[in-house]
């Protein structure tokens, strides 16, 4: 059961990494993309790493988040043209909500089968996010390092690329706000009396 399983979620991976490159619609990519992850963190299941799928799910199906809208602010998605076809693709959601579905009823009928020979399941014993993090902060602690420092170094760039100077918007202006002097903020009105300022 549980090569069964394996067979069949890897074929959804490869199929959803593979629609992930010829889907011509950005909002399709990422939904094909947000299948693949999911598909892959059922594998990370089926092999015992309870810990990398779920952080699979929760980071990089949440980035997935911050990917949608980098790719809206780039190409300028005209919503109200997706949002006039969206009862066409209700059968396509159907499918999709079946296949995460039978997935999971695969992961779970595949788990009392599994064995893992290097997992010590006695009480006291290292668990799978500690020996995940000892092996990442002893051995691989420089690579761990570098991989944070080009991370935020694409954040920047993404940022940067797509920052857009747009003339009816208000922009924060540090230097002007900090040269800014106490006689720029206010003026003193010496007014005669019964008459308005």
């Amino acid at each position: 059961m549980a090569l069964i399983a394996f067979g069949l979620i890897a074929a959804v991976v490869i199929l959803s990494a593979m629609f992930v490159i010829v889907a011509r619609n950005p909002v399709h990519s990422v939904l094909w993309l947000i299948l693949a992850f999911f598909s892959s963190a059922g594998l990370l299941v089926l092999i015992g790493a309870e810990f990398l799928a779920m952080l699979l799910v929760v980071v990089y199906v949440g980035a997935v988040a911050v990917l949608f809208l980098f790719v809206v602010m780039m190409l300028d998605v005209d919503f109200v043209e997706l949002k006039q076809g969206t009862l066409r693709y209700w059968p396509f959601a159907l499918l999709v909500g079946i296949i995460f579905l039978g997935e999971l009823a695969l992961v779970w009928a595949a788990s009392g089968q599994l064995t893992f020979d290097s997992y010590d399941p006695s009480p006291g014993a290292a668990t799978n996010a500690e020996a995940i993090g000892g092996v990442m902060y002893t051995q691989y602690l420089l690579l761990f390092q570098l991989a944070g420092v080009i991370l935020l170094v694409a954040m920047i760039g993404a940022i940067v690329l797509t920052l857009r100077h747009r003339p009816h918007v208000k922009r924060q202006d540090v230097g002007h706000q900090t040269a800014r002097r106490r006689g720029d903020a206010y003026e003193l009105k010496d007014p005669t009396p019964g008459q308005g300022i």
